[in-house]
């Protein structure tokens, strides 16, 4: 990754807003994100009805958090050769073929093997871990919201289809909604060529003019909008936003994706405001409580290690957790709290860091040098537009909020008791 990349501002963080006010937002405070009218992604939304005909997904990033549960095979690999891994080198990699990808490691790193080779040391490393890929927020509850509408839907991934095979088979649901499945083996050129989006549009029977499609990798994202497919952008890396202009549309993750906006079925599957998801953990966190607005935000340590989530470690949320969250919080020696925690990435130093303010509800009390825990079982919304507000800003919370967490936590779904063994055993131990 060059430098230019990661001083980049995030100037399309928000541009597949609606045009209309989010339901989520109190629509009293002074604080809603301004107009999105003149942004140059949003102008380029499909307005009209029945726009899109199927949707075409990638799997590796944007379904599976595959990177993250394959993290450090590539690194201690290298490093039993001698050689250091190249974060931002790899970066560059994410998407591409493996077959071009072994080529380029071999040589770019001096590996003592050929491509072939090099392949068949590594290859049975990464399937010894694909069973541990979890589908990244969002991605089961659209895959069935779609499937169930009768909107085609098919998977083109640069990954061999035999791969593809695999990895899916461990996902319940998956292989049979989809009607087309196509692998980077299937055309005579990968992405960023246009080859596998336009071979899927030819098996779903749509025009791909009518095909949505959503990537996290910026080959994908090119090798769409060769083909002339619509384009929704959600990258697995942070801080590129604007390596990602091309696309029609960039979100954070899937959980803020709003079907109607492109002529497709609505999502119906909110309770008291708020979107059940499959719980995610963190670990560990050290800050001071300090009272806000009637109730406890926790402000963790800053310069502490463990604030930043080590990307190589598969117990912490994916990268593309994004937004305004409710869950549960142990703090140690004090209890469990109804919480809402807000998430994203501070990029104005020029790196991306994961940042995170929780606020325990109904709890006014100061305690310091706090250890901290927490589940997180719901979303709300996204987070304001750190476009045009401060980092502070972007992670404010609302009235809204809080009662929106109040009353939800109170509902089964997003219960967690303290008899939990997943809450108190598997969690915090």
């Amino acid at each position: 990754m060059d430098s230019d990349s990661r001083k980049s501002p995030n100037r399309f963080l928000f541009a597949c807003l609606s045009l209309k006010s989010h339901p989520r937002f109190p629509p009293s405070t002074s604080k809603a994100p301004p107009p999105l009218s003149n942004s140059p992604l949003l102008r380029s939304l499909p307005m009209g009805a029945d726009r899109i005909s199927a949707v075409i997904l990638d799997l590796d990033g944007t379904l599976l958090d595959t990177e993250r549960a394959t993290g450090g095979i590539l690194e201690e690999f290298l490093a039993r050769h001698g050689k250091a891994l190249d974060a931002a080198m790899e970066e560059k990699r994410l998407g591409k073929m493996h077959k071009e990808s072994a080529a380029a490691i071999v040589q770019d790193y001096g590996l003592p093997m050929t491509p072939d080779e090099f392949s068949e040391a590594i290859m049975p490393l990464f399937q010894e871990r694909w069973p541990q890929a979890k589908a990244l927020p969002g991605v089961n509850r659209l895959i069935k919201h779609l499937h169930n509408h009768g909107i085609p839907l098919a998977l083109a991934s640069n990954s061999i289809r035999k791969h593809i095979e695999m990895k899916i088979s461990y996902q319940q649901g998956w292989k049979e909604s989809f009607s087309v499945i196509l692998g980077g083996d299937d055309v005579s050129h990968g992405k960023p060529s246009p080859d596998i989006f336009l071979e899927a549009a030819k098996r779903l029977g749509v025009d791909i003019s009518k095909c949505l499609v959503i990537e996290d990798s910026l080959v994908g994202v090119r090798g769409a909008k060769a083909a002339g497919a619509e384009v929704v952008a959600i990258p697995s890396v942070q801080g590129q936003d604007e390596n990602y202009s091309i696309a029609n549309c960039l979100l954070h993750t899937l959980l803020e994706f709003q079907p109607e906006l492109w002529g497709l079925p609505a999502f119906e599957d909110g309770l008291q405001s708020a979107l059940p998801i499959e719980p995610l953990f963190i670990r560990g966190l050290g800050g001071e409580v300090v009272s806000y607005d009637g109730f406890s935000k926790i402000d963790i340590t800053a310069g502490k290690e463990n604030w930043y989530f080590d990307t190589g470690s598969y117990e912490f949320i994916p990268h593309q957790v994004w937004g305004v969250f409710i869950g549960w919080a142990n703090i140690e020696m004090h209890g469990i709290y109804k919480v809402v925690v807000c998430i994203g990435w501070d990029t104005s130093s020029g790196v991306a860091k994961r940042v995170i303010l929780p606020y325990l509800i109904d709890h006014t009390e100061r305690h310091k040098n706090e250890r901290l825990h927490l589940v997180i079982v719901g979303y709300v919304r996204k987070l304001q537009n750190e476009g045009s507000t401060s980092m502070s800003e972007a992670l404010r919370v609302f009235e809204e909020d809080v009662n929106i967490a109040r009353a939800a936590l109170d509902i089964p779904v997003f219960s967690l008791p303290t008899s939990s063994s997943l809450f108190v055993d598997a969690a915090f131990d």
